[in-house]
């Protein structure tokens, strides 16, 4: 369960939440230029668009769960169990590619999403786990830039990419429903309710906030996927970098899990790890955790974008309190 979101301001920024039961050992991983990356089916990659995101760091190969690029093209993948589907072996012509390869094929070929469309149009993904012990994990993907968003969904019905005007992507069931399920709430507005129930003119609205009433609150995929667009499409933010980004993790706040809220079948808490928010203009990582609400920064221009070693940032997880005497 994650939701994502892109939004412009002044500035391009990409964020979402990480809504998982488990550490997965992540960190704020800097993939620069000229650290090669392997393909299992398509070779080397040894120079490439240096990559900036939340990853954790395998046999020296980052598994990226969401990421921007210098030239500020934005990834995340979101878990979407059921619907997903990778065959063995990919038909036709054109790169095989595994899911776990994708934000990297991606990020480090292409600087838009045009050019993403045009690589994915050649892009098979198939079933190849990393490892024995990292199977493929069954994911669709929300990719932006400052211009275009759009999903990608690979199902058994092959590889769908679908333009995303809303900017929002959460889990299942699939894009196209999320977007239709979007009609049912068309009612929705900012300001106060007009009287559309009768001519019964004591009908008035006893309070603040009664025009976006039935606006989702649990944490189910549509209702986060409602929600998130609804906040997200009327958000007013002024347009310097502060603003944007707490406007940006306010909006996350509002669809993250509480530690409790959500228990798995395996009777185990899903709760929202990390949220983020990528100033993908500037190239910068803004990342808070469950236990720290502080804003920690990664900075892609403060590196050596020609370096070949791989950098990586320990996420601070102990709650930093600013005091006041």
């Amino acid at each position: 369960m994650c939701t994502s979101i892109a939004m412009k301001t002044r500035d391009f920024y990409f964020g979402r939440t990480m809504d998982i039961e488990y550490s997965f050992n992540e960190s704020v991983v800097f993939t620069p230029r000229n650290y090669p990356l392997p393909f299992r089916r398509d070779g080397i990659l040894d120079r490439h668009y240096a990559i900036l995101g939340m990853a954790t760091v395998k046999e020296g190969y980052p598994l990226y769960a969401d990421a921007m690029n210098e030239r500020g093209l934005c990834i995340a993948g979101l878990n979407f169990p059921d619907n997903a589907y990778y065959p063995d072996k990919a038909e036709g012509d054109g790169h095989s590619i595994s899911p776990f390869e994708l934000i990297l094929w991606i990020l480090g070929k292409c600087a838009t999403v045009a050019e993403t469309k045009k690589l994915l149009s050649t892009t098979r993904l198939v079933n190849i786990p990393f490892s024995q012990d990292i199977p493929v994990t069954p994911l669709h993907w929300h990719i932006a830039d400052r211009d275009t968003s759009i999903v990608l969904e690979n199902t058994r019905e092959g590889m769908q990419l679908y333009d995303n005007p809303v900017g929002v992507l959460t889990n299942n069931p699939g894009f196209g429903f999320q977007t239709t399920n979007l009609c049912q709430y068309m009612n929705l507005v900012t300001g106060s309710p007009k009287n559309c129930f009768s001519s019964i003119s004591s009908l008035v609205p006893f309070g603040q906030g009664l025009g976006c009433f039935g606006l989702p609150g649990d944490f189910s995929p549509a209702s986060r996927f409602v929600k998130a667009a609804y906040l997200s499409l009327n958000s007013v933010c002024d347009d310097d970098e502060m603003s944007s980004v707490a406007q940006l993790f306010h909006i996350l706040d509002s669809v993250s899990l509480v530690k409790g809220s959500v228990i798995t079948t395996n009777d185990l808490c899903d709760v929202t790890t990390y949220a983020c928010c990528m100033n993908a203009t500037n190239g910068v990582y803004y990342y808070k955790t469950y236990h720290n609400s502080q804003f920690t920064a990664v900075g892609m221009q403060r590196e050596n974008l020609e370096s070949d070693l791989l950098q990586s940032y320990p996420l601070s997880l102990t709650q930093q309190i600013a005091w006041a005497n």
